[in-house]
C-alpha cells in the first residue's frame, strides 16, 4: 500500500505540474510536450486504478496521435506568437469574468450533486456484476450494450465536426488544375493513343 500511495502522489503531482505548465509555458511547442507528459502520468493513474485498457488508450490515442498531431500543427504553422501576445492583456477582464462564471457553475453543480443509492455498493466492488472477467471485456459490455446509442451518437458528432472542419478550411485556389473524373472515364483509347509502325533500325 505504501508503494501504491507513493506512486499515486508521484503521478498526481507531476500531472498537476505539467497541466499548469501547459497553460503557462510561453513556447507552444513546450506546452504540447508538457501535455504529452500529463497524458503519460494520467495513464499511470489509470494503471493504479486497475484500468489498464484505458491507460493503454491514453498512451496510444492521446500521446501517439492527438498530442503528436498538435505538435506537428504548431511547428508547421508560421504564426508570430509575439504579435499575438501584444493585445492579449485587453482580454484579461473578460477572461476573468468567464472563469468566475464557470467556477460558480461548477460549485453549484457539485453542491446539487446526489449519488444513487446503488452507486456506493458499486464503488465498493465495481467488478462484482461482471464476475471474473477482464477490465477490457467489462468496459466493452457496458459501452456496447447500455451506452451503445450514446456511443454511436458521439461518433456521428465527431464525423459532422470533421466535415465542418474540412468545409471551413477548404479554399478554392485559381490556376490549380483539378481532377475531372467524368472526363477521365469518358476518354477513349483511340482519342489519346496512336499506333505507329516503326521500321526496324530506322527509329520512330
Amino acid at each position: 500500500m505504501i508503494v501504491q500511495a507513493l506512486a499515486f502522489y508521484l503521478f498526481a503531482g507531476i500531472l498537476l505540474m505539467s497541466g499548469f505548465m501547459v497553460i503557462t509555458a510561453r513556447n507552444p511547442v513546450h506546452s504540447v510536450l508538457f501535455l504529452i507528459l500529463a497524458f503519460f502520468n494520467s495513464a499511470g493513474l489509470f494503471v493504479l486504478l486497475g484500468a489498464e485498457f484505458i491507460a493503454m488508450l491514453m498512451v496510444i490515442v492521446y500521446v501517439g496521435a492527438v498530442a503528436v498531431l498538435f505538435l506537428f500543427v504548431v511547428m508547421m504553422l508560421d504564426i508570430s506568437f509575439a504579435d499575438l501576445r501584444k493585445g492579449a492583456m485587453q482580454y484579461v477582464p473578460i477572461g476573468l469574468v468567464v472563469g468566475a462564471v464557470l467556477l460558480s457553475e461548477l460549485i453549484f453543480a457539485y453542491g446539487a450533486w446526489s449519488f444513487a443509492p446503488e452507486s456506493v455498493a458499486n464503488a465498493a466492488s465495481p467488478a462484482a456484476q461482471f464476475g471474473e472477467i477482464s477490465n477490457t471485456e467489462a468496459l466493452g459490455r457496458v459501452l456496447y450494450t447500455q451506452y451503445a446509442y450514446v456511443f454511436q451518437i458521439a461518433g456521428l458528432i465527431l464525423f459532422v465536426a470533421m466535415i465542418g472542419a474540412i468545409v471551413l478550411t477548404h479554399r478554392v485556389r485559381p490556376g490549380v488544375r483539378r481532377q475531372k473524373v467524368s472526363e477521365q472515364h469518358a476518354r477513349r483509347p483511340e482519342d489519346v493513343l496512336e499506333i505507329q509502325k516503326v521500321t526496324p533500325r530506322t527509329g520512330a
